[in-house]
């Protein structure tokens, strides 16, 4: 290496890390483009019929080829969703590591399998109600009208009682860690812990409730933004951690409790 190799400052381009403000508003985008998608493919594939259909509806809903194109198109929209939400959930590690001195490992490993869970219930439950459109648009083979009438219901049981409840534990810990971090404002961590205690308790198979997940998280990547917009451009995040991070160091200055260290 030659002397003035050696001499380069350390802020040139090559030795400065990813601008922080952008990853922050990248990690904001990517959980709202989760919540929307996740909301458009639900409605979707929820138009196929349902167990209370006759078995004339049933076949002449699978026989019609325009009428399981909406669930298709969810369930296509789907995969994408689970995605985005792998996409966020990563960056949202990656902001706890850079965020807080020390981690707490209970919060952040919970939060890491509930996210990892409710992206696979997702797709399971996504998967079984659009897989007799699917059987009948590739397969072109005789639907039976009673097990059309379960595989709906069996998906929709899966998102709503199983990936749901994974999400409430995603709730919990995103909000504890964030009111820790000093990256969310208090009132929404509380609002955040009443969510997940009404997405945990409620026994339901209403599709309503599957709709508060997304309008928290579209709550949240709002304050996100909010927040990476007051971060200055220039701002860098270390080049060990170039490939994203939620905010990097936003709060440097405080522990895990969220209370100043600076003397």
């Amino acid at each position: 290496m030659t002397d003035s190799a050696a001499a380069q400052p350390a802020d040139q381009p090559e030795e400065r890390g990813r601008s922080l403000r952008r990853s922050a508003t990248l990690t904001a985008a990517v959980g709202a483009v989760h919540a929307i998608l996740f909301v458009v493919a639900f409605v979707l594939l929820a138009g196929v019929p349902g167990p209370e259909a006759s078995d004339e509806e049933i076949l002449a809903y699978y026989s019609s080829p325009s009428a399981s194109v909406p669930s298709m198109v969810g369930l296509y929209i789907m995969p994408f969703a689970a995605i985005a939400f792998m996409w966020f959930i990563v960056a949202l590690r990656m902001w706890e590591a850079f965020s807080v001195r020390r981690e707490n490992l209970l919060f952040s490993n919970l939060q890491l399998v509930s996210g990892i869970l409710y992206v696979a219930m997702l797709s399971v439950g996504a998967a079984a109600q659009g897989v007799l459109a699917a059987s009948a648009v590739y397969a072109s083979g005789p639907i039976d009208p009673v097990v059309a009438r379960q595989f709906p219901l069996y998906g929709s049981t899966v998102i709503i009682v199983f990936a749901i409840r994974m999400a409430a534990i995603f709730v919990f810990t995103t909000s504890n860690i964030g009111r820790r971090a000093g990256v969310l404002p208090r009132w929404f961590a509380y609002i955040g812990f009443a969510v997940g205690v009404f997405m945990l308790l409620s026994a339901t198979l209403n599709p309503v409730l599957v709709l508060v997940f997304p309008t928290w998280l579209l709550a949240l990547s709002a304050i996100l933004l909010i927040k990476a917009r007051s971060i200055p451009r220039g701002a860098r995040l270390p080049a060990t951690a170039a490939g994203g991070g939620m905010l990097g160091r936003i709060s440097p200055d405080r522990d895990d409790d969220g209370q100043s260290v600076r003397e």
